[in-house]
């Protein structure tokens, strides 16, 4: 792909856009992955009563976008939480922690007002995502 070249990723075990977006985009060896929220993709069912159990499904909803690019979260280099309470970022971090590994991605948390679908947590993704097979060119 050059690095000019974008396309939406899905497939399978990536839930579906809400809205008029991708749930990501790549262009080269980028990829941005839309906020995910806990939205399971086979039942379509929100996991939202309890916030570890929400952010484990948010975790398990950007490994099946990474997946289906061809990355994993090894290649993530950025990421946002989005959370309507503060006083869940304890729980949340411990959940992200698991997947996650060093050099941790660099990371910005906030506390917003609302979230789509009533969600306690949505998280957005940037990862590089080398494009190398490990053959010559």
């Amino acid at each position: 792909m050059s690095g000019s070249e974008k396309r939406s990723i899905s497939g399978p075990g990536v839930v579906s856009a809400i809205g008029p977006y991708s749930p990501a985009v790549q262009v080269g060896e980028w990829l941005y992955v839309s906020g995910q929220i806990p939205l399971n993709p086979e039942t379509g069912e929100m996991e939202n009563v309890l916030v570890d159990r929400a952010a484990e499904q948010v975790m398990q909803n950007l490994k099946a976008v990474l997946s289906a690019a061809g990355c994993d979260f090894g290649d993530v280099v950025k990421s946002t939480i989005y959370l309507v309470d503060l006083k869940d970022f304890e729980v949340v971090n411990e959940v992200y922690e698991r997947y996650v590994q060093e050099p941790y991605p660099a990371r910005a948390t906030v506390q917003v007002a609302a979230l789509p679908k009533e969600a306690l947590l949505e998280i957005d993704l940037i990862a590089h995502c080398s494009t190398d097979t490990g053959e010559p060119s």
